[in-house]
């Protein structure tokens, strides 16, 4: 199993955030933690490791009512929230990268039949959210 969906999208990275942030919000989906690994690699590493990275932000998504099925089932869930989705652009690149973690992973963690359905409404809701982005640049 692939642990994560990834599209490539023909625009800039801070139009992709921007799309991504307001295609989650449509999903249900409220941003719990963001990291800005460019900023944080030039801060700690300095410029040019930033440099050679790109653009590259982690976005900790949450739906709060699948949030809360899977901690009900199984409070050790929480290890493996929120949903991650990174958008990433090299610095070489003409295309951006979103990519969303595969909820089915937590799956194979788990037996429990309330974790297999939230992790289907969460996969479903994030490749909702891929198909929207991929889907208004093919028809451009």
């Amino acid at each position: 199993m692939n642990y994560a969906h990834t599209i490539t999208v023909p625009v800039p990275y801070e139009k992709a955030v921007a799309r991504v942030r307001e295609e989650l919000a449509s999903q249900g989906f409220g941003i719990l933690t963001e990291i800005d690994v460019h900023a944080t690699f030039e801060a700690k590493l300095g410029v040019e490791s930033a440099r050679t990275l790109g653009d590259y932000l982690i976005l900790g998504a949450c739906n709060p009512p699948l949030a809360e099925q899977a901690l009900t089932a199984e409070p050790d869930m929480g290890l493996l929230l929120p949903c991650n989705v990174v958008i990433r652009r090299s610095p070489s690149a003409n295309t951006t990268t979103v990519q969303a973690i595969n909820p089915q992973a937590m799956v194979q963690l788990s037996n429990s039949p309330a974790i297999q359905n939230v992790a289907d409404q969460a996969d479903a809701r994030l490749l909702a959210v891929l198909a929207a982005l991929q889907g208004e640049n093919s028809s451009k």
